[in-house]
């Protein structure tokens, strides 16, 4: 699986290094099911993906859903295991971190992300 790094456009903080980009149904269906928790630097990018579980998994995460530019539509922090996290209106993508990584870096609604 292909990785990328994800970041803010307008301050350059970096939210992860490591983002394993899920692009096809079965590695957005299998995410993070059954693999150990990510480390700091770490996440997954589902794309074309509005909502997201965590049935199969041990420990929480945040979840930011974007639209299609990249703008944070809504925040989940700390999801924990065995949730749904619906992104709602406007959303098309799912970015998965550790726990905690969203308050850390400042990022909620209207922040927009870009990755290379």
């Amino acid at each position: 699986m292909r990785k990328v790094r994800v970041e803010h456009v307008s301050s350059g903080v970096q939210l992860g290094e490591r983002v394993a980009v899920a692009d096809s149904w079965w590695r957005r269906l299998r995410g993070l099911v059954a693999r150990p928790a990510m480390r700091h630097g770490d996440g997954m990018l589902l794309l074309e993906c509005g909502s997201v579980h965590t049935v199969g998994m041990h420990y929480p995460i945040d979840v930011a859903f974007l639209d299609a530019e990249g703008t944070v539509v809504r925040k989940i922090a700390r999801l924990g295991p065995c949730r749904v996290g619906l992104g709602g209106p406007g959303a098309v993508h799912a970015l998965e971190l550790p726990a905690g990584r969203l308050d850390e870096t400042g990022t909620g609604p209207g922040v927009r992300l870009s990755w290379s």
